[in-house]
């Protein structure tokens, strides 16, 4: 049987670095991670690996790798999130009311979270191999005003929402309920938590609106490079009880990420193509 690092380096040969990737990040294209040490590259390919290491043997894991493609699929989906020919990604519009939204068919995902939490940052990396997407980051909380949508060739659209809490817009809750409500074809609204504080109560209000409204979501802990081992396991385990707990409508696995050193980037990428149908089938 092949090791994780026989098959990337078998796979790494079908999918050729390009120049962006190294000017975003060395580990944004899974050829750059596939050069790494076994271990680095299972720890950037499934960042929830180096919390198993040290979480307690009574603690259920069942959840901790629900969503665990093979390394196949999440070399694979890269075609998806890298342009090439007709399969154009790039940013299309922004709007601040529905009535103002693109109309389209394709399959959508968004993304939540409170202000400062990392989420354009998140999104950049996302599109790290696309070349001068417009994905703007600011230092100061709150930037984003309004619903900025992408546009991913003809597999689906990512759609970036205002922040909430600090600076916020005024409008935010209708804004976002009524998206949320009314989009027929979103398929998966993710809601970012930080790492190193996990849920806040105004995560709760996020929480709500999508279970009575029946949203399928899911959470993504962001800045997990930021937060001491420790305390990731801490509000990982914790994030988890409150899915299990208070929580109906939330897929059961949290996801990490990091947007400096691509942790968790390439299986949260393989997710999106998974519940937009558009992962692409190994041979």
């Amino acid at each position: 049987m092949r090791t994780i690092l026989q098959r990337s380096r078998l796979f790494s040969r079908h999918f050729p670095a390009c120049g962006l990737c190294r000017n975003a990040g060395s580990h944004a294209s899974f050829q750059e991670v596939s050069r790494l040490q076994e271990k680095k590259m299972k720890s950037i390919l499934y960042p929830v690996t180096d919390l198993e290491k040290v979480v307690s043997p009574d603690v259920d894991r069942n959840n901790f790798r629900l969503f665990d493609p093979p390394i196949e699929e999440i070399a694979a989906t890269e075609s998806v999130f890298r342009p090439s020919g007709k399969h154009v990604i790039d940013y299309v519009t922004s709007a601040v009311r529905m009535d103002h939204t693109p109309d389209l068919q394709q399959p959508e995902v968004c993304f939540i979270g409170r202000s400062n939490v990392g989420k354009s940052s998140l999104i950049k990396a996302l599109f790290a191999l696309v070349p001068g997407i417009d994905v703007r980051i600011s230092k100061t909380p709150g930037h984003t005003k309004k619903m900025n949508f992408f546009k991913v060739g003809k597999a689906f659209t990512l759609v970036d929402m205002p922040g909430y809490g600090y600076r916020a817009p005024e409008d935010f809750a209708e804004m976002v309920e009524t998206y949320i409500q009314e989009r027929r074809n979103l398929k998966r609204t993710f809601l970012l938590v930080d790492s190193s504080t996990g849920i806040q109560q105004a995560d709760l209000i996020a929480v709500e609106m999508c279970e009575e409204l029946g949203i399928p979501y899911v959470f993504v802990m962001t800045k997990i490079d930021r937060s001491r081992a420790a305390v990731l396991l801490t509000q990982f385990l914790q994030l988890q009880e409150f899915i299990k707990t208070k929580t109906m409508g939330c897929f059961p696995q949290p996801f990490l990420a990091s947007s400096l050193n691509f942790s968790g980037i390439h299986l949260l990428r393989c997710f999106i193509a998974h519940v937009t149908g558009t992962l692409p089938k190994i041979r």
